[in-house]
């Protein structure tokens, strides 16, 4: 530890300490009656018994913290169980299981890092540990509420994608590759948001980061047999299916799917939903790419149902975000929790709303490790806004996790003999000023240099400064490369893809106590169904009604993601096999 951050460890008070706090190997925990003693005798032999006796407190010190610090480091310890567990174990926590049932909150707010695994929550602690100059036991948002994890595969590949992912949460159920709110027959199924908004006549709201139309928010609030389908999930979402319109608020980007291709947008028909919204499905508030209507909307009921839309297609990573053109997931956030707050304070009905840090799942597939490590810690940001709301209204559950891993990060590696082993230096990402998507696209607008690509591209907005030829030469001849692949290439420069490893899953407020341990992805979603006594078997029979069909896509096969069912192979094993 640098003699920086030890002064600085050092010159926090006792009040300051957290009981949970990771533990200096030094012998500040060896009792002072044992450290006395054996600093004051030097002969050999005596230094080597207490130096047993030493380790031996220490051994016993570190297991007994280290069998609760990550507990009671962890703003959960404040719940009433926790202390009946360390009252001599009399009270255990009641862990969530198909037969229990959890308290009933009057709000939940479902949390969503898409792509965002261990390794990523770690990478970005120690950058914001890095640049902000914090001891290494300083605590992410995240870091407070961590209680279990969560597996994620799908019902056709150990590797789920986001599809497949957000419907275990909202459908309870395990569905293809590519699915959005449909079972593996195509069927669609009753979701947790449609539930709670026709069954129990709560508000229900989506804020993401990419196109509202995009996996994640689509599959709480549409049903369509191929993610692909967004043209058909955006007339789903504006009320254009059996149930009716099933959102209140809708946050995000993607307005796109939304409008004719004549005022702009990329449907293949003519339909403006914007105009239907308003006339048929009885939207109120109906607004894109205007920053300054959104900042202007009153914090009041009456402007519900609201859409506001922010951009074309995904919106921009945050590290290249123009705060007069879009807010940011906080900013987002925090208005929708204003609007249904409001709107609710004097109802018993509360609000389920799903909130989804989209684009560090698209960082990640880029391989683009500063961009990823911004939408991380703006997500962060969102986690502590949500918990201080929460902190003011105990009445509401917060439960985050991933619906997977992106990229499979590793945070160092040996690249060849002679090279350091098992290091890596934040300060490298300090310098990177634009994602390699945004780089991509000024390469192919312009007229690249030489002296454009090493100092413009390179050495101002990556902070390369050492470009082999090899890799000059390879950007030079790039300009009838893709976007696509260009954006690869700078992210592969720097860094050096859906992972179906286990996934952090975090909780807070009325009820988190019940979801420590290890659960399938499908347990959130019916943790939600129990909590809020939802019925998905009914919302599931209304969507099938009279042979229901509207799920089903007109894509051309071109346009299909290609379901294929990986696991067959495992379900159907030949004899000889």
């Amino acid at each position: 530890m640098s003699q920086a951050l030890l002064n600085q460890y050092e010159s926090r008070s006792s009040d300051e300490q957290d009981l949970g706090e990771d533990i200096s190997l030094d012998n500040s925990w060896v009792p002072n009656e044992k450290r006395s003693s054996c600093v004051s005798r030097y002969r050999k032999w005596i230094i080597g018994a207490c130096t047993i006796t030493i380790i031996s407190v220490i051994g016993i010190s570190i297991t007994a913290s280290i069998k609760t610090s990550n507990e009671i480091a962890s703003d959960i310890s404040r719940n009433p169980w926790f202390f009946n567990k360390l009252n001599n174990g009399k009270e255990q926590p009641t862990r969530f299981t198909t037969n229990v049932v959890p308290p009933k909150p009057k709000n939940v707010i479902m949390m969503i890092s898409d792509g965002l695994g261990p390794a990523s929550v770690s990478f970005a602690r120690t950058y914001y540990q890095y640049t902000n100059k914090k001891p290494y036991d300083y605590q992410m948002p995240l870091d407070t509420i961590h209680v279990g994890q969560s597996r994620t595969r799908s019902s056709s590949s150990l590797v789920t994608d986001s599809a497949a992912g957000a419907t275990a949460f909202s459908c309870n159920i395990k569905t293809y590759n590519g699915a959005i709110g449909v079972d593996p027959r195509r069927l669609p199924c009753g979701t947790v948001l449609e539930s709670a908004k026709h069954m129990q006549g709560m508000l229900t709201g989506l804020v993401a980061t990419s196109r509202i139309t995009h996996a994640t928010p689509a599959s709480f609030s549409s049903h369509v047999e191929d993610r692909n389908d967004e043209n058909n999930i955006a007339s789903q979402q504006m009320g254009d299916n059996p149930l009716g319109r099933s959102v209140d608020l809708m946050f995000g980007g993607g307005y796109c799917h939304f409008l004719p291709k004549s005022m702009g947008g990329c449907r293949s028909d003519e339909r403006n939903l914007f105009d239907e919204g308003q006339k048929k499905y009885n939207w109120t508030t109906m607004m894109y790419n205007n920053k300054d209507a959104f900042d202007a909307i009153p914090i009041h009921s009456t402007v519900l149902p609201a859409i506001s839309l922010f951009s074309s297609d995904h919106m921009a990573y945050e590290i290249d975000r123009d705060s007069k053109v879009e807010p940011s997931l906080t900013e987002m956030s925090k208005k929708a929790l204003d609007i249904l707050f409001k709107a609710t304070e004097e109802t018993e009905k509360g609000f389920f709303l799903m909130i989804e840090g989209s684009r560090i799942d698209m960082a990640a597939h880029s391989n683009d490790a500063a961009t990823h490590v911004h939408e991380i810690l703006e997500y962060q940001n969102t986690i502590e806004l949500v918990k201080k709301y929460i902190d003011e209204h105990p009445d509401t559950i917060m439960i985050s996790t991933s619906d997977h891993e992106t990229g499979g990060l590793s945070l160092a590696r040996q690249v060849a003999e002679g090279y350091p082993e098992y290091l890596w230096y934040p300060d490298v990402l300090t310098n990177i000023k634009s994602s390699t998507i945004n780089l991509a696209k000024k390469m192919l607008q312009s007229n690249s240099t030489r002296d454009f690509i090493s100092n413009d591209i390179l050495k101002q907005n990556l902070g390369l400064t050492d470009p082999t030829e090899k890799e000059i030469t390879h950007l030079l001849e790039s300009n009838n490369s893709s976007q696509k692949s260009l954006d690869k290439y700078l992210a592969d420069m720097v860094s050096k893809r859906a992972h179906g490893v286990d996934v952090n899953l975090y909780a807070y407020g009325k009820g988190s106590e019940y979801l420590i341990g290890s659960h399938e992805n499908t347990q959130i979603g019916e943790f939600i169904t129990k909590a809020l006594d939802l019925n998905l078997t009914e919302m599931t029979s209304r969507l099938n009604s009279h042979d229901a069909s509207f799920h089903l896509t007109s894509l051309t096969d071109d346009d299909k993601v290609g379901y294929n069912d990986e696991l067959e192979h495992y379900h159907f094993v030949s004899a000889d096999a």
